[in-house]
């Protein structure tokens, strides 16, 4: 696969979360190894799973798994590729008609609005295809889903990168405990550290950047945008690496953009 749609994204997804940079640069800069990068979107006509997936195919990836997070709404896929150089995907979508109703009609309101998506793989890097929302409607989402507030208001972009700490002989203990010792704001919902070794896969993340942005109605607030991810996996009984992810490790992983959550 060319290198141009990751460092497309990568330069796309720095500008909402610029300290990644900073991150990235105390585990090797460019060269480190991503393990993988999540996308969001709605279960809606052209920009659902099923119709940004054929982007991802192209690319040569197939997917892998299938999960559920009923408690959010959410469905979602994880990719793996051709390469063994490119990161796995993870690609969810949120069920509009499953939330509280005056939150779904303010998505579906957005989403009659929708420009028609990139017909490639530039589509997850496109931004927001649908109108301005205003601090109201953003407060309304925000209490029924921090899930469908954040794509409502940024679109489409990577949601987080992360890094893969076992392809540089990282313990994630360790790099917690460095994180912390330079005042990265960490994920603690169900601790830190999320899973467990016998799982294959133990996960962390920063807190998401908080950015100013200026509401539909001219109201301005700080807003979570993107966050970064670290995974470290571990072998199968038959040798190979773990190419999975744990739904519950997944599940607090995505109250990572949770105003609610960075404020306790």
């Amino acid at each position: 696969m060319p290198t141009s749609f990751f460092d497309a994204l990568w330069d796309d997804y720095i500008q909402l979360s610029p300290r990644a940079v900073a991150i990235r640069d105390l585990f090797g800069g460019k060269a480190v190894r991503n393990d993988h990068v999540a996308f969001r979107t709605f279960a809606y006509p052209s920009i659902a799973i099923a119709d940004l997936e054929v982007f991802l195919f192209a690319m040569g990836y197939q997917r892998h798994s299938v999960y559920q997070f009923t408690d959010k709404h959410l469905s979602a896929c994880s990719y793996t590729p051709s390469s063994n150089i490119d990161p796995l995907i993870f690609l969810s979508e949120l069920h509009i008609d499953q939330l509280p109703f005056e939150a779904g009609q303010i998505v579906l309101r957005l989403l009659s609005r929708l420009d028609a998506p990139p017909q490639d793989e530039s589509v997850f890097y496109s931004g927001r295809l649908w109108p301005l929302l205003s601090w109201p409607d953003y407060q309304i989402l925000s209490a029924s889903s921090e899930y469908a507030a954040w794509l409502a208001l940024h679109g489409f972009h990577a949601n987080h990168f992360t890094i893969a700490l076992h392809s540089i002989n990282r313990s994630l203990p360790a790099v917690v405990a460095h994180l912390r010792s330079l005042a990265f704001p960490l994920n603690e919902v169900g601790g830190v550290i999320k899973g467990q070794p016998s799982d294959l896969l133990i996960q962390a993340a920063t807190m998401a950047e908080q950015q100013e942005v200026c509401f539909a109605d001219g109201e301005r607030h700080f807003v979570p945008t993107c966050y970064y991810e670290f995974a470290e996996r571990f072998t199968q009984a038959d040798g190979s690496l773990f190419q999975g992810f744990v739904a519950s490790n997944a599940n607090k992983i995505f109250e990572s953009t949770d105003q609610r959550v960075a404020r306790e």
